[in-house]
């Protein structure tokens, strides 16, 4: 289950709107989130949408050709798929074109890890 902000809402519209290619991909990634994470708060922070527990473990973020899964303590995983992106000090990102990007890349294995940093 998510508890899902107005602002949440209101930024899926808006995403369908301007993404509508990327809405598709935004919206599985919330799927894989709650089956690997259960109960999240999901919040409008810095353009995109933030998932939280305890504290925020990743976000995810659509841009004018792709989305992003932004993990603010990624420079702590194991990246076996090398799909990891990002050579700032912490943060790391997984950057989706398509739908089958998410299972491609394998997203699921990622955001446990999140969950677990």
């Amino acid at each position: 289950m998510r508890k899902t902000e107005d602002a949440v809402l209101a930024l899926l519209e808006d995403i369908g709107s301007t993404h509508g290619h990327l809405l598709q991909v935004v919206q599985r990634v919330r799927q894989v989130v709650e089956e690997c994470c259960g109960t999240v708060a999901e919040s409008v922070k810095y353009g995109g949408i933030l998932f939280s527990r305890v504290a925020p473990f990743c976000g995810v973020y659509a841009y004018t050709g792709h989305v992003s899964v932004e993990f603010g303590q990624g420079y702590l995983f194991e990246d076996p798929h090398r799909v990891l992106e990002g050579s700032g000090k912490f943060r790391r990102h997984i950057k989706l074109l398509t739908l089958a990007d998410v299972q491609d890349k394998h997203l699921a294995d990622y955001i446990r890890q999140a969950l677990n940093h």
